[in-house]
């Protein structure tokens, strides 16, 4: 199930579901701490109406999404056409303090006056906790409730008319044979219970009699802290200015922040400038306010595996923060490099994935490999990517500072180890796992990111003045270019071949010749081959022909991918970030319809809030794996960002 609405400040992240529910909720870190992880925790909302009840994810609601202009504000319109009543959120998370708010419209379409009751429905399991030590109050003081363990704590509050909810109740669920509280309100009464511990959830409800064709307004939010006072003390700001003047408070900090890219969505055809702002917006929410950048917070994937995409991973990172440099953003670029500089290891190099605290993320990936090879479990790619774009930065805002700052703490531990985490008899990287995460082996791709990497840090270390380093990782790439074709070009697929791996005892080499995206765009992308030699050329027509373009648009990530494909005999899903490496040679190698063609197709495979998926079903044409993808997000502003570039060159030699 897909996030439609993300929300978040940084602190606090909410992901809203297909059904306009709350379902995921990050509290104190983005991606990490999500207290409605567990089954059944997904924040349910339902509607009495003389007799009749409806819960929104019962099947019976047309549920539709949206962004308010120019800021994180989500908006939900949910229509019972059997109960004649319509429900319309405006969804935010407070910009200044941890704050989720929903401003509730609950309608009346019939034509006569009825009792209409509306339940407000809470579950956690605070601290992603498998243990049942939660503890909800009723506060009768402030006319909330409290769900709390720990050093996390979360205010309920609501009102109507400045009037709290009538009635409340908590109880347990999932636990003891209890489905949940939230079944208290199918009768339309709760049972008024003020305390429970163990795996609590809770609801609140007002009573409406409302007449034919009008409105009744509830004002919802829930505050966290890592104290009772501290979370008190939020709830109480957000009572006493109101839930209304907080949302308007904080669509103006987004308008502000998001004015970079504003000013360029203006160059754009107009169709486009709704897609590009909000993807700006989707990756900013992704981004914790300590540095990570977080890859997916939508956490359907526990339903069926054993892992969600709650980590910063380098390579996400560095792919996020690209077009957010480009649009001028400082900030988060500047936050990024500081956590992985923190995070780095002695030797240089950076773990498969982090948690957004600093922790080293979970790992499939050995210290034992193939052939009883020993080496870190690594991706390097990761560690040259997160070099190369550190350069990028500095060259987008050049100053003596940054080299002060980062040179001797970030460019030179991450060069050093890459110049020297090479094959000498091949001059190319060692082995290490692939960008996908699942081949152990030397690969085009991350030989390409690696050259880029080291001739990019050489030109750091001579404004540095360390002239030594910068002629030794000079040295390593150029060898590692003259090596490339040789060793990594096969002239009978005519592509680039994924990789190879040496087995340790010489006895013979194991050669991937998979089609596979990643290691033509990496050849491409950084500069390995020209993008007018025959091996870049022929790489991008094998890729056309092996599958299918231009007849079908997207791409999946290799031949024969088995990852995310709906059933065994399925084709391979299309992947938004392959598809959108395509998009970027078809720019540079001038053919721009092509382009246009698959920037659309992507726009037309958004959710219609915007959200942009992993991977798109081939025969279906939905969404599948996580939604949203920061990562498919990047790839799209960056294609854009492309386009604009190319139609401004393409002007000015006009003029001329």
């Amino acid at each position: 199930m897909a996030r439609p609405i993300v929300l978040s400040n940084g602190e606090m992240h909410v992901g809203i579901n297909d059904y306009g529910l709350v379902h995921d909720f990050y509290y104190p870190y983005v991606g990490l701490e999500n207290h409605a992880i567990g089954h059944g925790t997904r924040h349910r909302v339902g509607v009495w109406v003389n007799g009749d009840f409806s819960w929104l994810d019962d099947g019976n609601w047309n549920i539709r999404f949206d962004y308010e202009h120019d800021a994180l504000v989500g908006k939900t319109r949910a229509t019972n056409e059997k109960l004649r009543i319509q429900l319309s959120f405006v969804d935010a998370v407070d910009g200044e303090m941890s704050t989720f708010m929903r401003s509730i419209d609950v309608t009346n379409l019939a034509d006569e006056t009825r009792d209409v009751r509306v339940f407000l429905h809470q579950a956690f399991v605070i601290g992603d906790s498998r243990s049942n030590t939660d503890t909800a109050q009723y506060l009768p003081d402030t006319n909330a409730l409290v769900h709390y363990r720990g050093r996390r704590v979360l205010i309920v509050s609501a009102v109507a008319s400045g009037s709290p909810f009538d009635q409340h109740s908590i109880g347990l669920f999932g636990i003891e044979g209890r489905e949940g509280t939230f079944k208290d309100a199918e009768d339309g009464e709760l049972s008024m219970t003020n305390v429970e511990h163990g795996r609590v959830d809770s609801v609140l409800r007002f009573r409406f009699e409302m007449l034919a064709q009008t409105s009744e307004h509830i004002d919802y939010h829930i505050s966290a802290g890592t104290s009772l006072r501290s979370a008190i003390d939020a709830d109480r700001i957000v009572k006493t200015e109101g839930v209304a003047s907080r949302l308007r408070k904080t669509a103006k900090w987004w308008q502000q922040w998001l004015e970079p890219a504003i000013r360029v969505a203006s160059a754009l055809p107009e169709k486009r400038r709704q897609q590009f702002v909000r993807s700006v917006m989707i990756l900013k929410s992704h981004i914790d306010k300590r540095g990570a950048v977080i890859a997916s917070t939508d956490s359907a994937m526990l339903n069926y595996g054993r892992d969600a995409y709650g980590y910063t991973w380098p390579r996400d990172t560095a792919y996020i923060l690209w077009p957010l440099i480009r649009l001028g953003y400082t900030d988060e670029p500047r936050a990024a490099f500081d956590f992985y500089r923190r995070v780095m290891h002695a030797d240089g190099y950076f773990s498969h994935k982090y948690r957004a605290d600093g922790a080293i993320g979970s790992s499939w990936h050995p210290y034992v490999h193939q052939g009883g090879i020993i080496s870190a479990p690594i991706q390097t790619d990761e560690t040259a990517v997160m070099l190369f774009m550190f350069t990028q930065f500095y060259h987008a805002h050049p100053s003596v500072e940054l080299i002060d700052e980062y040179y001797q703490s970030f460019v030179k531990p991450t060069a050093n180890f890459l110049s020297k985490y090479i094959e000498h008899q091949t001059s190319l990287p060692r082995p290490s796992y692939d960008l996908w995460e699942e081949s152990f082996m030397t690969t085009t791709y991350t030989t390409a990111a690696t050259y880029a990497a080291l001739l990019a840090a050489a030109e750091l270390a001579e404004i540095a003045m360390d002239n030594e380093s910068s002629v030794a990782w000079r040295a390593v790439a150029e060898d590692m270019k003259e090596q490339s074709v040789a060793r990594l070009y096969n002239a009978d697929r005519q592509c680039f071949n994924r990789g190879y791996l040496h087995h340790p005892d010489g006895s013979e080499t194991t050669v991937d010749t998979t089609v596979d995206v990643s290691s033509v765009f990496g050849a491409f992308m950084f500069g390995l081959q020209p993008i007018d030699s025959p091996e870049i050329i022929n790489s991008f027509e094998t890729i056309r022909q092996t599958f299918d373009q231009p007849h079908n648009i997207g791409l999946p990530r290799y031949e024969n991918d088995a990852y995310g494909r709906s059933h065994d005999t399925a084709p391979s899903s299309y992947w938004h970030v392959t598809t959108l490496w395509y998009a970027q040679y078809c720019i540079e190698a001038g053919n721009i319809e092509m382009a246009e063609r698959i920037v659309e197709w992507v726009e037309e495979h958004s959710y219609e809030s915007g959200v942009l998926a992993e991977q798109i079903d081939p025969e279906s044409g939905y969404s599948r794996s996580v939604a949203p993808l920061a990562w498919s997000h990047a790839e799209y502003v960056a294609t854009v960002l492309d386009l604009l570039a190319q139609n401004r060159s393409d002007e000015v030699k006009n003029e001329l």
